[in-house]
């Protein structure tokens, strides 16, 4: 029953993309006018609810104004700190560039932690892994969790620059927080997570034992098994889109 909506959603998405990646590369500028709504449901052959959905996005992220009456127009967009605003990350492309940010800052992050981490650390970890583990078995979310547990290895290594970064990224550090990712891997939903629980088990086991480069190469596995799922999902979200 859900089909219709999440159809719209990666209509949404193509539009949204396009539309973007022309802002960024300069072909519209800030000040200048998008194509009418009708304009743009012929160039992406998509209804006018797809069109709104992308555009609302598209304000949500500072990209654009309308202005009623009028039109909708770029707008300079306002970036605070390392411009790692959660309501910029719209798409899988962006999920994917901020999962490349993270295997290069996470990977050192887990070593770091495993060698500076202290007793009550490792306990708040295995708590934190454990609601993870729990809500997954439940049917509940566990992003929060799954937040906590990332955020308290930067912690650990008691260099905060290191958690200013995920602190900023807050929920896109989840990419499941952003994205539907078991139905966009087309994976069933429970061996989805009982990998992602596997590999956040093999992070904490390192830490846990001081094991520097195993926390390096245990965060490295999973974040690049994560880039590789949802690489694949895009590849089959765009052949969907052409």
């Amino acid at each position: 029953m859900n089909l219709p909506q999440r159809k719209h959603r990666n209509l949404a998405q193509g539009v949204v993309e396009h539309i973007s990646a022309t802002i960024r590369q300069g072909t519209l500028k800030p000040g200048d006018k998008l194509p009418t709504e009708s304009s743009l449901m012929t160039q992406h052959g998509v209804s006018r609810t797809v069109v709104r959905e992308a555009i609302s996005h598209l304000q949500a992220a500072g990209y654009v104004q309308t202005r009623h009456g009028i039109g909708t127009f770029v707008i300079e967009r306002q970036q605070a700190g390392l411009g790692l605003d959660a309501e910029n990350i719209l798409t899988l492309r962006d999920v994917l560039s901020i999962l490349e940010l993270r295997i290069g800052v996470e990977t050192e992050t887990a070593g770091l932690a495993a060698g500076r981490r202290s007793e009550n650390q490792v306990d708040e970890l295995a708590g934190a892994l454990l609601e993870m583990q729990q809500a997954m078995a439940d049917g509940r979310s566990a992003v929060e969790a799954d937040k906590r547990f990332h955020l308290l290895i930067a912690q650990a290594t008691g260099n905060r620059y290191f958690v200013d970064i995920l602190e900023q990224l807050g929920n896109a550090i989840i990419p499941r927080a952003r994205l539907d990712t078991p139905k966009l891997e087309q994976d069933k939903p429970a061996d989805f997570l009982e990998r992602v629980s596997r590999e956040h088990d093999d992070i904490f086991r390192a830490i846990e034992r001081r094991d520097a480069e195993a926390a390096r190469a245990a965060m490295r596995t999973h974040l690049s098994n994560s880039r590789e799922r949802l690489v694949q999902a895009q590849r089959r979200l765009e052949s969907s889109l052409n």
